[in-house]
């Protein structure tokens, strides 16, 4: 879903096909960042309000189940976005609904980490779990890039479908349905094996009783270790500072480096891998050393190669800095998720990683907002890279601080 839908297909075709001819003086890409913005503090508000309401493991499954129905659904939709400028605003709010049910539906889930694992094998199941999320886009934007976007003129891919009306980019999309659906429904048909066979069953709460049990929460884990509210803040922070990576990497590509369309979805492909292999590398070290170190190591190094990024030009320096920069994301990915769960007390996971996704929205204005503050000062794209460095620096300099308590192995 992330892959298609927020980074190299929907978004794409979204901005420079459907609201190529959009009326008015704001751009197509400024209208995604409001929508995605609006996203985001949905997320931000009903994340905590998730994270109470599924603290019982069986309601996991259930939220889980919606969440990813309800994104199944958004992303087929997409199959009716024609490429005119009258379907910009539904491809909006279709693309926002479906990233805000993919950020509360990783509440549930990584809150399922801890009925999967023990503490001695958490870091290799997050990071094998990672790890099949980017393979999994691997494979969907090869099977993509090769039925529907390879090759030259009004007829594209294998199939021969026609790009006239977006007709190859709708298709796509209802096969990255397709594709959601039917490799989610192992965990969703399983989930209930991971539940214990004792369980008490919750309080039934509303809106408002959510967000009581929430505060009553908060004040609790405030008093029994503060630094677990810090950690969140400092990894929200690196946390976005990734994402803008992402969000603009493509962007960069086309723009500052000379890499095409075509070329820019098999970087994506590539980057995927690389990602996943420094997830799966990761986990271990992990286990052995903790997660804080793997966090710090893989911030350093994406500073360093942004700056020489930034530095640089021409596609072959795009391809080598821009597949080491993915292959530090995997490590952190995994890592950030492993340090909460060490730091957070038995029974109070799904809390945790609620505040862990809002914490993450309401930080997600810094990379988009300095890369353009960058953009601006300095009237060039290449110094949007600037502003990203400057995040991931924040939040590596904050990492530095954070104490990550000894759970017997890490020596965090």
């Amino acid at each position: 879903m992330n892959a298609i839908v927020t980074t190299f297909v929907f978004s794409v075709y979204l901005t420079s096909t459907v609201g190529q001819n959009l009326s008015g003086g704001t751009s197509p890409a400024s209208w995604l960042g409001r929508a995605l913005a609006i996203a985001g503090l949905t997320v931000a508000v009903l994340a905590p309000l998730t994270g109470v309401l599924v603290q019982a493991p069986r309601r996991r499954r259930v939220a889980l189940t919606t969440l990813t129905g309800l994104a199944v659904l958004a992303t087929a939709a997409m199959s009716l976005i024609r490429a005119e400028p009258a379907y910009f605003a539904a491809g909006l709010v279709l693309l926002s609904f479906t990233a805000a049910c993919g950020d509360l539906g990783s509440v549930p889930y990584n809150a399922m980490l801890r009925q999967l694992t023990t503490p001695q094998t958490s870091g290799r199941i997050s990071g094998i779990g990672a790890a099949a999320g980017y393979f999994g886009s691997v494979a969907l934007l090869i099977l993509i890039y090769v039925t529907f976007i390879a090759g030259d003129g009004p007829q594209r891919g294998l199939l021969g479908v026609s790009t006239a009306d977006g007709q190859n980019v709708r298709a796509a999309m209802l096969m990255a349905a397709a594709w959601f659906v039917v490799l989610a429904l192992p965990l969703l048909i399983t989930a209930r094996l991971f539940t214990p066979a004792v369980e008490t069953e919750p309080t039934s709460v509303g809106l408002l009783g959510g967000y009581r049990q929430l505060w009553t929460d908060l004040r609790s884990e405030w008093r029994r270790d503060r630094n677990l509210v810090y950690y969140l803040i400092v990894s929200a922070i690196f946390r976005d500072g990734i994402a803008g990576v992402f969000a603009f990497g493509a962007v960069l590509g086309v723009s500052v480096y000379g890499i095409s369309q075509a070329n820019v979805l098999i970087f994506g492909v590539i980057a995927s891998t690389m990602a996943a292999l420094g997830a799966v590398l990761a986990g271990p070290v992990d286990d052995r050393i903790g997660g804080k170190p793997v966090i710090v190591v893989s911030l350093t190094a994406m500073i360093a190669v942004g700056v020489t990024l930034l530095s640089g030009s021409g596609p072959i320096v795009f391809w080598i800095c821009g597949l080491l920069l993915a292959l530090c994301v995997g490590p952190v990915t995994t890592s950030a998720r492993t340090v909460l769960l060490r730091m957070v007390s038995e029974g109070k996971e799904a809390v945790a990683f609620g505040l862990y996704t809002t914490t993450g929205r309401a930080a997600s204005f810094l990379a988009p907002w300095l890369f353009f503050v960058f953009v601006d000062a300095f009237h060039a794209d290449r110094a949007g890279l600037a502003g990203l460095c400057l995040v991931l620096a924040v939040g590596l300099l904050g990492m530095l601080m954070v104490k990550v308590p000894n759970d017997g192995r890490a020596q965090s």
